[in-house]
């Protein structure tokens, strides 16, 4: 017998082949966590350029928090390649299996796929800002205090827990196959991945109007007044440009990243969560049920009217929340 005959034996025999067979479906249909993880070394290679280049300057570069912020991407990539199939991947194949059309892929519909994605995309981020129970999972993205290429990479590990894939079931529905938005999806993340930085300036005027850049997503990032929920686009600004959400970068004012509570926590899971934690304690508060749910979908600063003298929940009488107003 062979030597590589002994060692395919002895593979067979461990049963690890029969355990790789049962899973590879389920890997196969999460093609997008396969992209992110063979572009992560890119991600590292370009990331440590950056730091070279910023490492002394405190304010653009901290290398505890840019490693800080690999390993949160990590337990990102970890969550969505375990439990996507578990959560996920069921619902979007209910949807395709009742889809409206029967696509082909072809030079159209990858098209059609990706500008899709895109739209979806603009939809999700902005709940993601809107929403405050998205952006319990999503604020993580948005605490850190720096811009730089590892703060792409800073990832909430709920996500998948959290429920924001649903933004792409109609796609599912309406007949494109969840393999091609996820790959679609995928490398809308890779080319995000690019604009988290300060050291490419302002772009040429027509990459400016279409594309989402790292001009327009430092305004993003921003927690100034007038760039706070501006600049939803994923790979397209013009979406923004078309619902109303779009703010070019002043010039006289840079923007100022991070949130308006900062989070002084250097804990993973307590970047992970704190936000929930906020939330359930605002719920927990006395009032209707009704009220009390409001704030899985109010915005971030939103805040229930204080009871009245009689312990009585005043109901929507006192509510105001300016539109797109900031988040917490």
């Amino acid at each position: 017998m062979a030597l590589t005959d002994m060692m395919l034996a002895m593979l067979e025999n461990s049963g690890v082949l029969a355990l790789w067979q049962a899973a590879s479906p389920w890997l196969a249909l999460d093609e997008r966590q396969l992209i992110f993880m063979m572009a992560t070394p890119v991600f590292v290679a370009v990331a440590l350029w950056e730091y070279l280049k910023i490492r002394h300057n405190p304010r653009l570069m901290d290398t505890r928090e840019a490693i800080r912020n690999f390993a949160l991407g990590a337990g990102y990539q970890v969550t969505e390649l375990l439990f996507a199939g578990l959560v996920a991947f069921p619902v979007y194949a209910l949807c395709y299996h009742y889809r409206i059309l029967d696509l082909e892929l072809n030079w159209l519909t990858a098209f059609l796929v990706f500008l899709g994605v895109d739209f979806c995309f603009y939809w999700m981020h902005r709940a993601s800002h809107r929403m405050r129970w998205f952006w319990a999972a999503h604020v993580v993205h948005h605490s850190s205090e720096r811009m730089n290429f590892s703060t792409a990479m800073r990832q909430n590990a709920t996500n998948i827990f959290n429920g924001m894939w649903i933004f792409y079931l109609p796609l599912a529905l309406l007949g494109f196959n969840p393999v091609w938005i996820g790959v679609a999806y995928a490398f809308s993340l890779v080319y995000q991945f690019f604009i988290h930085t300060t050291l490419v300036g302002r772009l040429p005027g027509w990459v400016e109007t279409v594309f989402n850049t790292p001009s327009h997503h430092r305004v993003h990032h921003g927690r100034n007044p007038g760039y706070i929920d501006r600049n939803y686009g994923g790979t397209l600004i013009v979406w923004d440009r078309l619902f109303g959400s779009f703010v070019d970068a002043d010039a006289k004012e840079p923007p100022e990243y991070g949130i308006t509570r900062p989070v002084h926590s250097t804990n993973l899971i307590v970047l992970w969560t704190h936000e929930y934690v906020d939330l359930f304690r605002d719920m927990a508060q006395p009032g209707r049920l009704w009220s009390r749910l409001k704030h899985l979908w109010k915005p971030p600063e939103w805040q229930r009217p204080v009871m009245d003298k009689n312990n009585k929940d005043p109901g929507n009488r006192h509510e105001q929340t300016p539109p797109e107003a900031g988040r917490t």
